[in-house]
């Protein structure tokens, strides 16, 4: 496609964006000084209809986008639109106030949803991808024990679970250090290897509380699939009603469904790495109306989880990607500064 014909779409999706209504050639002409007449617009469009990348709705004399278009647009953006000073900011003192792992999701999803206008959805840090960063065992009762794990995002996970048999407070001790030494900094995936003669080393009188500790250290975390999106912004939807084909209702439907929200983050690749899924290239039937922009965050290029934007295939592309970049970004940094990362 020669560079006329890109200024002429370009020109289409931003107008469109804005003012959701058909653009037509004069439009162009008066509005994005391109240098050429009308007619030579008009031939430009015909073109790019003819190519699938615009459409004519209805009898209107002007064309909107099609999800092609909107494709060319983004894979042609010469790069993501830098955050103002300001929205930098205010993104930097709203996340750097949270106080753990809960809160910064919490924000995270509220920001998100307010910067977009869209709807928001971020991941929990997924213990898949994961390290161990501290085990702790406290007697609660003389035969039963609160296990808690951390991990290096903040993410907690506690279980209390009843041993066959009374040790002492040292013994439970000399476990928690064990533990420790044998899986602080290994990824979770790695635990069940690392575990598979953890008993040996101690003594045969405390090895079936050892055998019930790893058990439930197994439990709580490996065999742990469930993870957890947060989701905001759900009123934005109404706002652009009209934009989905068949109105929200399946879109909402289809955002109430975890596992749904997870498979819009399969795809993700590095924390760098921003994800513009459009219409009918979504996973998911019931968002071929929609666009999604997604982004992983994480520590360094180890993504640990996702987040993104839902909204309308009508979508500031420009500002949503802008959006989704930073905050994953600074995700990724305030998570390695609470767990000292």
């Amino acid at each position: 496609m020669d560079d006329r014909k890109l200024a002429v779409l370009r020109a289409i999706v931003e107008d469109y964006v804005q003012t959701n209504e058909p653009v037509g050639s004069k439009v162009i002409v008066d509005r994005h000084g391109l240098g050429v007449s009308s007619a030579t617009i008009r031939n430009d469009m015909a073109a790019l209809e003819e190519e699938g990348y615009i459409s004519a709705p209805h009898t209107s004399a002007g064309r909107v986008p099609t999800d092609k278009g909107y494709r060319l647009f983004v894979d042609r953006l010469s790069s993501v639109k830098p955050l103002s000073s300001a929205e930098r900011r205010a993104i930097e003192s709203f996340l750097d106030a949270s106080v753990d792992l809960d809160d910064v999701m919490a924000r995270t999803v509220r920001l998100l949803a307010n910067l977009t206008k869209q709807v928001a959805l971020v991941q929990y840090p997924s213990l898949g991808r994961s390290s161990v960063r501290h085990i702790e065992l406290i007697a609660t009762l003389p035969t039963r024990v609160l296990l808690v794990v951390i991990a290096d995002t903040g993410r907690i996970e506690q279980r209390i679970f009843e041993i066959p048999q009374v040790i002492s407070e040292q013994k439970l001790g000399d476990i928690r250090l064990g533990l420790n030494a044998t899986l602080a900094g290994k990824l979770f995936t790695d635990v069940p290897d690392l575990l598979l003669s953890f008993g040996e080393r101690f003594d045969a009188s405390i090895r079936p509380v050892i055998t019930c500790v790893v058990a439930t250290l197994l439990e709580s975390v490996v065999a742990k699939h469930d993870e957890r999106v947060m989701i905001s912004g759900t009123a934005n939807l109404a706002r652009g009603s009209h934009d989905f084909g068949g109105g929200t209702a399946s879109v909402l439907e289809a955002l109430e469904e975890q596992v749904v929200l997870l498979k819009l983050f399969e795809t993700a690749a590095s924390p760098e790495a921003l994800m513009v899924q459009i219409g009918h290239e979504n996973p998911v039937q019931e968002l071929h109306t929609a666009s999604v922009v997604s982004a992983g965050y994480g520590s360094g290029d180890q993504v640990v989880a996702h987040l993104g934007v839902v909204g309308p295939t009508r979508m500031d592309y420009p500002g949503s990607m802008a959006a989704v970049q930073s905050v994953a970004l600074y995700v990724g940094q305030i998570l390695r500064e609470q767990t000292g990362g």
